[in-house]
């Protein structure tokens, strides 16, 4: 009956987000002796399941005169240290009184969003210029550094490409149509609609811009498990990475 308990409350605290390998993990973490069996077996019993993932759909749109950026990231998604490439991409967010875009700029060392904005619009100066600026600030960019995106105008126009070259970044394009080639920045999207928008009621921008603050900087950020980093938070994973980092250090 215990156990039951502290499954439903873990599962509640992370809004149904969490299926019972992230359970298991997050009740392991605050010291209870569980499996991920045994947790799937009481979810079941009490009706609780994660939230289905849907199919993503491409918001941004190729077809422009720009010059395109060669794909130099090919698909190295696990990178050793941080700043060393980061993704980005934008969806759209349904909303009561319209749409709302969300872009997202991930480092890829360890899948923290960096940076990001919401916009009612798809300009770059709505989209992907503040969300590059944001990530900049949280994390500066490193020389050399590759920035990697799909082919979308937002990324391709001279307002993004000067401001990326004014950083010293080597920008970087998927191939034509090839979603895979930014597989991390659309397995967020995936994650984000999943865990927070589907299967809930339309709402405002206003309310939604909160939630999605929400979701990011409290959830995400913090608190979510990732199976590339061997099911640790990204607190976690930077906590392992400083002792790492400061062993090595010692030894030298």
């Amino acid at each position: 009956m215990e156990l039951s308990r502290e499954i439903k409350d873990a599962y509640f605290d992370a809004k149904g987000r969490n299926g019972s390998p992230r359970l298991a993990k997050d009740l392991q973490a605050s010291g209870v002796n569980v499996s991920r069996t045994t947790v799937a077996r009481h979810m079941r019993n009490m009706g609780l399941r994660s939230k289905l993932s849907k199919k993503f759909r491409v918001t941004t749109d190729a077809s422009h005169n720009y010059n395109v950026a060669p794909n130099l990231l090919n698909r190295e998604f696990n990178q050793k240290e941080p700043m060393r490439a980061c993704v980005s991409d934008i969806t759209y967010i349904c909303c009561k009184d319209g749409f709302l875009y969300l872009t997202c700029v991930i480092d890829l060392f360890d899948r923290k969003l960096i940076g990001w904005s919401i916009s009612d619009n798809l300009t770059a100066s709505g989209t992907v210029i503040p969300a590059i600026r944001m990530a900049n600030r949280n994390r500066p960019f490193k020389e050399g550094m590759i920035f990697h995106s799909d082919r979308g105008i937002q990324y391709a126009c001279k307002q993004t490409v000067n401001l990326l070259q004014y950083h010293r970044v080597e920008q970087s394009m998927s191939g034509k149509g090839n979603c895979w080639d930014n597989a991390v920045a659309e397995s967020f999207f995936k994650s984000f609609k999943t865990e927070l928008i589907y299967g809930t009621k339309l709402k405002t921008k206003e309310q939604m811009c909160l939630d999605v603050f929400e979701y990011i900087e409290s959830w995400y950020n913090h608190k979510r498990r990732f199976s590339a980093l061997g099911n640790l938070t990204i607190d976690e994973f930077w906590k392992q990475y400083n002792i790492k980092k400061q062993l090595i250090k010692n030894v030298a």
